[in-house]
């Protein structure tokens, strides 16, 4: 049996009532808050009256990190979706060298090697 660290039930209340009231706010208001902290703060003050300032921070602060987790998955779910497509198109397209091109890259070569001059030895360049 694993040991599991267990919140105390009086800090378990003020959580729940955080992420409640966050809630709350973020399914009437939702375009009215962002990632900015600060921002998220005043959009708060405009929107209902919290006259504890450590409560008004912490459900601000708690929408602030809800938003930025909702931007970060939909992100992941981009990328994901972006390199699967990419996948699935390697996968499709079907890489095929034509016999012709095989020939010609031979006798380009053959070409090359009779063309290019020989060096002259350096001793022959000191004499």
């Amino acid at each position: 049996m694993e040991y599991r660290y267990k919140i105390p039930p009086s800090l378990e209340r003020e959580v729940d009532r955080i992420k409640r009231l966050s809630y709350e706010v973020l399914g009437k208001y939702k375009s009215e808050f962002g990632v900015d902290f600060a921002d998220n703060k005043k959009a708060l003050d405009q929107i209902s009256i919290i006259r504890s300032k450590s409560l008004k921070n912490k459900i601000a602060g708690y929408i602030t990190k809800f938003i930025k987790k909702e931007i970060r998955e939909e992100k992941t779910k981009q990328t994901r979706i972006a390199s699967s497509q990419f996948e699935e198109f390697v996968e499709n397209e079907v890489l095929e060298i034509p016999e012709s091109t095989t020939g010609s890259e031979e006798s380009i070569t053959e070409t090359i090697t009779e063309t290019t001059p020989v060096e002259e030895t350096t001793e022959a360049k000191t004499e």
